[in-house]
């Protein structure tokens, strides 16, 4: 199979499906133990750098294999501790909407070593365990989703590889695909745009029967990702996929995971933006910030702070240095990665125009900001 530079995903080993299946569950307890170890999460980074070429288990190489995994006898389990580990993983998710991924990253491992993969030990019927490792795969996409808000972005890898195998293993196809796309938004981050397109057309191809709602869902990442590619076409083509979906599944009271109308108007502002068309992101992004619900503070953060520099590059300095500071309210708050780069960005901007009262006063504002991180963060 050709690599992601060629537009393809790759296969994972062949060989690796022929000599039987490694101990997913010892992956797991190294991964998660080392995460959550304070002393060795700085070298996780360094470790695990991002890979463009990545290995890409795919559905009929890990789908099945539940026969192959070892558990013990001594302990068992049933829908009780399934639903605890889904609860669990919703209420971090929860707080990683409001603190970021650096705040709440350390409990998802924690949680992961201590409690999901003793579970994944234990005994059950097959039907539990199916749920136990579907429930597994969603609170790895989760951690990886932490990591790369923390812009571990190799780390955020591993997890995610870790999360498809499960998927597969719990014939999670829903997982599974939501994990691709998850790592074609990791590569819309990082600017690997032929390698999200392709990333994204597998998420999509993999879906389970798709509702209006996900369909919106995997359709806009696809039109974020085409564009990237310069695929001008595809991208207008998806984002037209999206927002027909998107208005059938108005009248579903429920989202699908975060996807909504913000979300959506996100995905516009970049195809728009992608295509040059910076009028346009701004005001799909002003759209975007009405619509978002005010639980996702992290979004908020990072969405304000590129809607200001996108009005910066259209000259409009003072309604950037609004935004600016809308972002600042929130933004001390939370503890993300991907939000320290919009405020250091915010900071660099900012230099030349100092001499503005709006400007001025908001780099000043940034920096007794950063006085103020830097007092908190251990020596």
């Amino acid at each position: 199979m050709g690599t992601y530079e060629t537009g393809a995903v790759r296969s994972a080993d062949a060989e690796t499906a022929h000599t039987g299946t490694p101990d997913i569950i010892a992956e797991l307890l190294d991964l998660g133990s080392t995460d959550m170890d304070p002393s060795r999460r700085t070298m996780l980074g360094a470790i695990g750098l991002y890979s463009a070429a990545l290995a890409v288990p795919q559905w009929g190489e890990i789908s099945g294999r539940l026969d192959k995994l070892r558990y013990n006898p001594h302990t068992r389990i049933g829908t009780r501790e399934v639903e605890a580990v889904r609860t669990m993983t919703e209420h971090l998710s929860s707080l990683d909407d409001q603190l970021g991924g650096r705040t709440v990253r350390p409990m998802a491992a924690a949680f992961l070593v201590n409690t999901i993969v003793p579970y994944l030990h234990a005994e059950a019927s097959d039907a539990v365990r199916r749920q136990m490792l579907s429930a597994g795969a969603d609170h790895c996409y989760l951690t990886g989703y932490m990591a790369m808000d923390e812009c571990a972005d190799g780390l955020a890898q591993r997890y995610y590889l870790q999360a498809l195998k499960l998927a597969g293993y719990a014939d999670d196809h829903l997982t599974y695909c939501t994990t691709l796309r998850g790592m074609s938004v990791q590569a819309t981050e990082l600017r690997h745009g032929i390698n999200a397109a392709a990333l994204a057309d597998a998420a999509a191809a993999a879906a389970p029967q798709a509702g209006p709602r996900m369909l919106a869902f995997l359709s806009g990442q696809q039109a974020h990702a085409a564009a990237q590619a310069g695929d001008r076409d595809t991208a207008l083509r998806k984002l037209r996929e999206a927002e027909e979906a998107m208005d059938r599944a108005e009248s579903q009271a429920r989202a699908f995971g975060s996807y909504d109308p913000a979300a959506l108007s996100y995905h516009t502002s970049q195809v728009r933006y992608e295509l040059c068309d910076r009028a346009g992101s701004v005001q799909a992004l002003e759209a975007a910030d009405r619509q978002r619900p005010s639980a996702y503070r992290r979004v908020r953060v990072r969405n304000l702070g590129t809607l200001a520099e996108r009005k910066l590059e259209l000259g409009l300095l003072e309604e950037a240095c609004k935004d600016w500071n809308r972002m600042l309210d929130d933004y001390v708050a939370v503890q993300s990665g991907r939000c320290d780069e919009r405020f250091h960005e915010m900071m660099n901007s900012l230099r030349p125009y100092r001499k503005n009262p709006h400007a001025g006063q908001l780099h000043e504002r940034g920096r007794a900001i950063a006085r103020q991180q830097s007092q908190l963060r251990p020596s």
